[in-house]
């Protein structure tokens, strides 16, 4: 399978920096997939993807969009990606949909129109579809000084779809969004991914919007800290246990440590029990209980137990 974005020994110092932002960086994400880089603040994340879009230059490694070289062939990576950045970059005297015709003119798509009504249909459908889907179709002519800091976002959103991107940049998406627009967001995005072949490369603190992804990188201190898919990274850092508690401890205690269970900590007691052997355990348990709760780790229960305090 091609590759959509390689990053090899991908490297970021900035002027006058004692360290690299970007050491050593690899990774790479299969066309049409969904890929999510993780990672606290001032890990580096910002960097890369800044760099995989070209508003900034790598200091060494090499790094290749859409099969783009992002340094020598940085216009053809411009072409081929939708970027949806954490910090908006509308222009605040044009209308809505002013802002989105200018996006579409600048990349190509149309010549330029002085009005809506002149552009065409081929346009205005795409940018009503768009519209409609994030809930602004009434406002699109509106002066975007109007508008208020979640409808700015979701102007953003239909700006960087209006072209149909190769890949896909998510920084922060939902960001300012309502809980029904973040879930409008995410099924339209998935059905594009199905129709399109559309790749997206996701960064967020809202670990949920990750854990559907094809494969996640967590980025700390300027390198991977791990990598897989979500599965995978649960496995290695978290395990699944059940959590159990009872009116009398005392005996609940003493039958689970003859059962060779640990029992140590404060109730509930936590057992390292996957899945398959809750049943089990259970029936061996003959203190009547009051408690019993199986707990299965999210992603952001593993992303907190490897980067911990550095958050």
């Amino acid at each position: 399978m091609t590759a959509a974005i390689e990053v090899t020994d991908l490297v970021k110092r900035y002027r006058q920096a004692e360290t690299n932002a970007v050491d050593g960086v690899s990774f790479a994400v299969p066309d049409g997939s969904f890929f999510a880089l993780l990672g606290p603040n001032g890990a580096g994340k910002t960097t890369i993807i800044s760099i995989l879009t070209t508003t900034l230059s790598p200091t060494a490694g090499q790094v290749r969009v859409a099969g783009h070289d992002v340094v020598a062939e940085s216009a053809a990576v411009r072409r081929c990606v939708g970027i949806i950045f954490q910090n908006p970059s509308l222009d605040l005297n044009l209308t809505a949909e002013e802002n989105v015709r200018l996006h579409a003119v600048l990349y190509g798509l149309y010549p330029f129109r002085p009005a809506w009504r002149l552009m065409p249909r081929a346009y205005r459908e795409r940018v009503g579809e768009l519209a409609e889907m994030l809930g602004i179709q009434d406002e699109l002519f509106r002066p975007l000084r109007s508008f208020s800091g979640g409808m700015r976002r979701k102007l953003e959103i239909v700006r960087s779809l209006v072209h149909r991107p190769a890949v896909l940049f998510l920084d922060e998406p939902t960001s300012g969004l309502d809980p029904a627009s973040r879930r409008d967001l995410w099924q339209y995005l998935r059905q594009m991914r199905l129709e399109a072949g559309t790749t997206v490369c996701l960064t967020t603190h809202y670990l949920d919007e990750a854990e559907g992804a094809d494969a996640v990188t967590i980025i700390n201190k300027g390198r991977v800290a791990m990598a897989g898919t979500p599965a995978e990274v649960k496995a290695a850092l978290v395990d699944e246990h059940l959590e159990v508690d009872a009116a009398d401890r005392d005996a609940l205690r003493a039958e689970l440590a003859a059962l060779g269970l640990p029992a140590d900590g404060p109730p509930p007691f936590r057992l390292p029990v996957c899945t398959e052997e809750v049943h089990e355990v259970l029936r061996r348990i003959q203190t009547p209980l009051s408690v019993v709760r199986t707990h299965d780790p999210s992603l952001e229960d593993a992303y907190l137990a490897l980067i911990g305090g550095d958050e």
